[in-house]
């Protein structure tokens, strides 16, 4: 795994917050909204910047937890294996999501870059200290855990009681809603975004056949509710036709 660093720069004066985490288009959104600048100084001592292209393991299933990670831009693919050696797509991950379990020894699952991804790596000890001292930082940790929670229980609905129609519709609409952390989900009113997942982890994600996914797509954009332009990058002309395919 080829990691890319970036040397985490910070201003001399305390009243200013880190260079890196002003550029952060993630940071008002993430853990580190809770921080003040002092704070933000403090923790850019430990922190560092890193690039990883799509495909490359970024956490491996039982490995000893030493970091965690705030997903600054792209999308991370959360995996698990199962007995039998198949793989099962169990969730992903956009900026600003926490990348990591706080206070566990070892990972309890697989996370790869299902695009190409930068994260702000943080080192288990710096972090977890950091949380006894700041309870707004604890805080915001518990919220963006409870938060991730909210969002499984819905995708239960989404995989338990939806059609296939319903699912893919559904899953595109959540690929454009959090792909661009600078954009807000409320205000959108078309998307255009390259697809981060494969046909066949899509049907794995839905717990759907390739070819089911295929044709669902094939339906949406004869319907034009999407256009699709090399295969890979989507365009959704009206965000409202695609969130009433979601059911």
């Amino acid at each position: 795994m080829r990691e890319i660093g970036v040397t985490t720069r910070k201003d001399i004066h305390n009243s200013e917050i880190p260079v890196l985490c002003k550029s952060c288009e993630a940071r008002h959104r993430g853990i580190c909204g809770a921080l003040d600048s002092d704070q933000l100084i403090e923790l850019a001592k430990h922190t560092r910047q890193v690039k990883q292209h799509s495909g490359a393991e970024l956490v491996a299933d039982s490995e000893e937890v030493n970091s965690y990670a705030n997903v600054m831009q792209g999308v991370v693919k959360l995996t698990k294996m199962l007995s039998d050696g198949r793989q099962q797509v169990i969730g992903l991950q956009f900026a600003p999501d926490f990348l990591g379990r706080p206070f566990a020894t070892e990972s309890k699952m697989s996370a790869e870059a299902a695009s190409d991804v930068s994260l702000c790596k943080i080192p288990r000890k710096a972090l977890e200290a950091m949380m006894k001292e700041s309870p707004e930082l604890e805080h915001r940790l518990l919220m963006q855990t409870l938060k991730e929670l909210d969002e499984a229980r819905d995708w239960m609905v989404t995989l338990g009681r939806k059609t296939a129609a319903e699912k893919v519709a559904s899953f595109l609409y959540l690929i454009a809603t959090h792909i661009d952390p600078s954009l807000d989900p409320d205000e959108m009113t078309s998307a255009k975004f390259d697809l981060p997942l494969t046909r066949v982890d899509i049907a794995d994600f839905l717990g759907l056949t390739v070819e089911t996914v295929s044709r669902q797509l094939t339906k949406l954009r004869k319907d034009d509710v999407i256009q699709i332009e090399h295969n890979r990058t989507f365009i959704v002309p009206s965000m409202e036709r695609l969130e009433l395919r979601c059911g």
